[in-house]
């Protein structure tokens, strides 16, 4: 029998353990588990899997900011399969993923049959995304007009955003990007205007209202 090799990364201990628990079940299938992104890079360069699970959240690569991570991934191993298993945050952020080459998207609120089915599709090159999400995005992309607002900024502005959405200040920002504190001003003085705002608390309010990333 052929076994699958996964590697689930997730911050949150109990998620983790549960993830863990679900799919260790299965004959055929090993899990091995990180709770950071450094953890992950670590790990993905010095073995082999077949499928990562991520959770957005992961510690040091929080909600947008996991885009990176994914991308990491997929220019050191365009064949390794990612599925990002996401919380309560705005399906959305589906889309982004998807661009930044996961295979698939499930929800947390999943049942642990659905995780396994997804992540054996994966591991066997295909693809997987459940219902509710695939319309949403069908929905999104049918019509360019349908876009929201947040889904017209680009990645890096979208990650701006909900950094900003979760209290960081412009030169923390800049501090975790790696960036210039006028780089990360410019970003925010264009979302500013691409969502008709005016100010911080602004996008705080519409972050938080819109849940584009998960309460602390």
């Amino acid at each position: 029998m052929s076994v699958i090799r996964i590697l689930v990364a997730d911050a949150d201990p109990v998620a983790r353990l549960g993830l863990e628990a679900i799919l260790t079940q299965e004959r055929d299938i090993t899990v091995l588990a990180a709770e950071s992104g450094a953890e992950v890079d670590t790990l993905v360069s010095r073995h082999h899997w077949d499928v990562v699970v991520l959770n957005p959240s992961l510690a040091g690569h929080d909600g947008p900011n996991s885009l990176e991570l994914l991308r990491n991934i997929k220019r050191k191993h365009p064949r390794l399969a990612v599925l990002v298993f996401n919380g309560d945050a705005k399906d959305s952020f589906a889309l982004r993923a998807l661009r930044a080459g996961a295979a698939g998207y499930i929800s947390k609120r999943a049942t642990p049959t659905e995780l396994v089915g997804a992540v054996r599709q994966l591991a066997h090159g295909r693809r997987y995304m459940n219902q509710a999400t695939a319309e949403e995005l069908f929905d999104v992309l049918r019509k360019d007009s349908e876009w929201t607002a947040e889904q017209r900024l680009s990645d890096r502005e979208y990650q701006v955003l909900c950094l900003l959405g979760s209290g960081k200040s412009v030169r923390q920002i800049a501090y975790d990007l790696r960036r210039s504190v006028r780089t990360i001003s410019t970003h925010r003085a264009r979302i500013l205007e691409k969502l008709k705002m005016q100010t911080d608390a602004q996008l705080v309010h519409y972050v938080l209202q819109q849940r584009l990333v998960e309460p602390r």
